[in-house]
């Protein structure tokens, strides 16, 4: 394959984008992790979620 006399920059773009997307997806699923140990940490405090309350008042 070859890529022509614009081959370093065509990699380092394509190095680029996935390592950019790569970073993406890392963020959300950490991010995640977090708002999970967070919301685990109100339940034990004994603070609920709105929607919860809310389903609990209409039963």
């Amino acid at each position: 394959m070859n890529l022509g006399p614009h081959a370093a920059f065509i990699v380092t773009a394509y190095a680029a984008a996935i390592a950019i997307v790569a970073g993406l997806v890392a963020w959300i699923v950490f991010d995640r992790r977090h708002l999970s140990r967070m919301l685990d940490a109100f339940d034990a405090q004994g603070i609920a979620r709105r929607s919860e309350r809310m389903n609990e008042e209409k039963s």
